[in-house]
């Protein structure tokens, strides 16, 4: 168990499972199990009441509307741990990886329109947009020391930011036709969870019933992406404990203190009392932790470990066998995402920031070089995830989401080898 945990607690690992994750998929796909792969995804499950179906989709929809929404979840607590003690608490240190993520999306998009525009498939726009932090930070993270922590810093800040812009682009573009009764249910139940917070209510629980019952339920009936209700659920869980940093130390050493005069019984078991107080220290130990921070610590493993590479599997599975130059070039979609990510990832990042120090807004990092800099922005090209995510919603036919697959994956390769190649001969 112990290499395991040790495999699990490094950074790079999300980036190794998830390209595992690929690698099944698109052997899946092609594969003598290729008909099988794709019919296991579209097998429908729901609920039955008085002979009428409720909440029935796919598997593949209720793995991106289900389990992303967790994915999700954990990014919104992310954001709200950012804004309130982390890099974006103080928006004057990150002027320049804020304005860089903001190029970093104008520009593909733009670059994506202007092969798409006017076709059925103008509104896969938003696609090229997104960086892949869990890959990104792996190829960062396998390059050890030579990459400084500035430049991860930056990054980092950089794909928060990525992350924040993403969420808004499918709250406020990629909806349905919205049910105002279900979105008012929906809101009722977030402010109930508000209210809980104000009230002082720490128990996870509850939140979590609010949360899945009440806010994801209603959201994924109302036309808005169920996704957005994880993101505001996440932004109205408690950031403070039960218990602050003093009291918990006048506990603990009352506690360790009782135990170490507790008469010890000379056997390998522990007497009554010491039991009962190492349950007290454990539990103190609980309370003295914000449930934002206690659900980020034991979600993220599970999405990183498990959800993320489900969705993989579920997701980048694409026939390459029999495609043709005519199949993947009969729209504008594969060229339009990769050089979307390719090319106007870096331009965006790199023109923006040097813009930013030319306006004395910003200063980079003296460990910071315009080499590493292009490196990072390469490396924000890689749009797996969040990339697949938004064509799935934007894109109305099997071709079409083929492509903008083709693409993300073209661009993803390409830009991590770019990025890494620059960032390691610094």
């Amino acid at each position: 168990m112990q290499p395991l945990k040790l495999f699990i607690g490094q950074e790079k690992s999300g980036g190794i499972v998830l390209g595992v994750s690929v690698l099944i998929a698109l052997v899946l796909a092609n594969s003598g199990l290729s008909e099988g792969y794709f019919e296991f995804f579209q097998q429908h499950f729901g609920f039955t009441f008085n002979g009428t179906a409720y909440l029935y989709y796919s598997l593949h929809h209720w793995i991106n509307d289900g389990l992303m929404a967790i994915f999700f979840f954990v990014v919104g607590l992310e954001l709200k741990r950012e804004f309130i003690a982390g890099e974006l608490s103080d928006v004057r240190n990150t002027i320049l990886p804020i304005g860089a993520a903001v190029g970093g999306m104008v520009v593909p998009a733009a670059i994506y329109l202007a092969f798409n525009t006017g076709s059925a498939a103008v509104n896969g726009w938003g696609i090229p947009m997104s960086t892949d932090i869990a890959f990104a930070l792996a190829i960062v993270y396998l390059l050890g020391k030579r990459v400084p922590v500035a430049a991860k810093v930056f990054l980092t800040t950089l794909a928060i930011v990525d992350d924040l812009g993403a969420v808004l682009v499918i709250a406020l573009f990629y909806t349905s036709e919205i049910s105002f009764a279900n979105l008012f249910i929906g809101l009722c139940f977030l402010t109930a969870m508000f209210i809980a917070n104000k009230l002082g209510v720490k128990n996870v629980i509850v939140y979590a019933i609010l949360g899945i019952g009440g806010v994801w339920t209603a959201f994924l009936l109302s036309g808005i992406h169920a996704t957005i209700a994880a993101v505001l659920a996440a932004f109205v869980i408690p950031a403070d404990p039960s218990i602050d940093e003093t009291a918990y130390l006048k506990r603990v050493r009352k506690l360790i203190n009782r135990f170490g005069e507790t008469e010890p019984n000379d056997v390998r078991t522990l007497e009554e009392e010491q039991v009962e107080i190492l349950a007290r220290i454990t539990n103190d130990s609980t309370t003295a932790i914000p449930p934002l921070q206690l659900l980020e610590h034991y979600i993220s493993p599970v999405v990183t470990f498990v959800i993320m590479p489900i969705f993989a599997i579920s997701n980048a599975g694409i026939t390459i066998t029999g495609l043709n130059l005519s199949d993947i070039f009969s729209t504008n979609v594969a060229i339009g995402v990769a050089c979307g990510l390719l090319i106007g990832k870096p331009i965006g990042i790199v023109l923006t920031t040097l813009l930013l120090i030319k306006l004395k807004l910003g200063t980079l990092p003296e460990t910071l070089t315009l080499r590493r800099l292009t490196g990072l922005s390469f490396l924000a090209s890689i749009g797996f995830t969040m990339s697949i995510f938004v064509s799935t919603l934007a894109l109305t036919t099997n071709t079409m989401l083929t492509q903008a697959k083709i693409g993300i994956f073209a661009a993803s390769i390409i830009g991590g080898i770019a990025g890494y190649k620059l960032l390691s001969k610094e």
